[in-house]
């Protein structure tokens, strides 16, 4: 398994990677990933994880806007498939890295409070992260938003 910044090439993998777990369109990731490929001082974190070679997933931070050394991971899929092989925990854990590499302080994520989500927010804990808020409603009537926190120092 290796983790390292997202190439133009990886966009049809990790396209399948969006199709495969319906995070979002996939047709939306070459806008999303286009001032990162093509800015090199967009402070945007955009990583891989391959395995055998091939891209299995990604993750896409950025930091909060006046906010001091405060990030969010606004996305991080795995295909289906390799799920629960450590490709998540490896990236994030790069993540982690990188922003405390840069002395930044905190890592935010938010997800959902629905059923269906209940093994990602179990992936936030089994990493290290806090439930820091809950917002009743927002996605939808019934369906929380969820804010994870953790520490970078």
């Amino acid at each position: 398994m290796k983790i390292r910044p997202t190439k133009h090439d990886d966009i049809p993998s990790l396209q399948q990677v969006l199709d495969e777990t319906a995070l979002f369109p996939s047709e939306m990731l070459p806008d999303m990933l286009e001032g990162f490929l093509s800015n090199g001082e967009s402070s945007d974190i955009w990583l891989t994880c391959e395995a055998s070679g091939e891209p299995v997933g990604f993750c896409y931070a950025v930091p909060e806007e006046l906010a001091d050394g405060t990030w969010n991971m606004l996305a991080i899929a795995v295909l289906p498939h390799k799920q629960g092989s450590g490709c998540g925990a490896a990236i994030v854990k790069y993540l982690e890295a990188e922003l405390s590499a840069r002395r930044q302080r905190i890592l935010i994520v938010d997800t959902s409070g629905a059923d269906a989500f209940a093994k990602t927010r179990e992936f936030y804990r089994k990493n290290g992260y806090s439930e820091e808020a809950r917002i009743r409603n927002f996605w939808a009537p019934g369906d929380d938003k969820v804010v994870f926190w953790k520490s970078l120092s």
